[in-house]
């Protein structure tokens, strides 16, 4: 599948690569209402990785349901929704609002946005807010809930079996790690926000790390991403746990890397003799 916030509505990449051959595609993420995002500069190169922080800039739910939905409802793969909220209410709202497209089969829940209600700590960094969250969202959306985890915690595991009390269908992780870049010249941050989150190859050690204590944590699926390049790297969460993997920030380098992927887990199955993929899920010999 393809993260959210790296490829778009799908349709952007479309002229690159048949659609029809990924998984899913998580389109960017989605508010109850219009946000314009944070000021620029909110991007910066890092080495081996990268920083944003767009600010989760997008014009809100109503707005996707009529114009975005018509446009992407027939693409013939898992168009799948992430949603972030500033409270449970509008957590729910959104979540209430998406349930009703016939051609949503999930949302995948980012629960690593500031709660304005509780001082601004992200709903995802304690096991109390996670479930809070994900449990009023279970309520009100009837098809498949995926919950994104964010690796700003001290235990990822803890949270991760938080929300599957709370009902969670499915966990992905990680979401990007908080970061900052300096510009030595001028004295200053590079993001207008200072902080922001990273991405990318520099990533992959720490998520690998975590998707694979946290598909020891809880039986439901795990998705895994962070720093997947290749379909070296795809393979490896496989093994560690996965059931399935999202590509983020490689889609900025390459808009094929995709079906690249797929094609390469093929081959590795081809390689080693192994009939399906499900066969590595979780493979690794410790």
């Amino acid at each position: 599948m393809t993260a959210s916030g790296t490829f778009g509505y799908g349709l952007e990449f479309a002229d690159f690569i048949d659609l029809k051959q990924i998984g899913g595609i998580i389109v960017k993420g989605t508010t109850l209402n219009h946000r314009e995002g944070n000021p620029y500069p909110r991007m910066a190169e890092t080495p081996s990785g990268m920083l944003n922080a767009v600010g989760l800039q997008n014009k809100g739910v109503d707005y996707f349901v009529e114009n975005i939905y018509p446009k992407i409802k027939d693409i013939q793969t898992n168009i799948i929704v992430n949603v972030s909220g500033s409270d449970i209410d509008s957590y729910v709202k959104t979540a209430e609002i998406i349930n009703e497209l016939d051609c949503i089969p999930a949302i995948e829940l980012n629960i690593s946005c500031p709660n304005v209600k509780q001082g601004g700590m992200a709903f995802g960094v304690t096991t109390q807010g996670a479930y809070d969250v994900v449990n009023a969202v279970r309520k009100a959306y009837k098809k498949t809930l995926i919950v994104k985890l964010s690796p700003n915690v001290t235990s990822i595991a803890d949270i991760a079996c938080a929300v599957e009390d709370a009902g969670a269908d499915s966990v992905s992780l990680i979401n990007t790690l908080l970061g900052m870049a300096i510009d030595a010249e001028r004295r200053k941050p590079v993001l207008s926000t200072i902080t922001g989150g990273l991405s990318g190859a520099a990533v992959k050690p720490i998520a690998l790390r975590m998707v694979w204590q946290v598909a020891k944590a809880v039986k439901i699926p795990v998705i895994g991403l962070g720093g997947i390049m290749n379909a070296r790297d795809a393979v490896e969460f496989l093994l560690a746990g996965a059931s399935a993997i999202q590509i983020g920030t490689a889609n900025f380098i390459d808009p094929t890397i995709t079906v690249k992927v797929v094609e390469g887990i093929n081959d590795y199955l081809e390689r080693h003799h192994i009939d399906s993929v499900t066969d590595i899920i979780g493979a690794l010999e410790c």
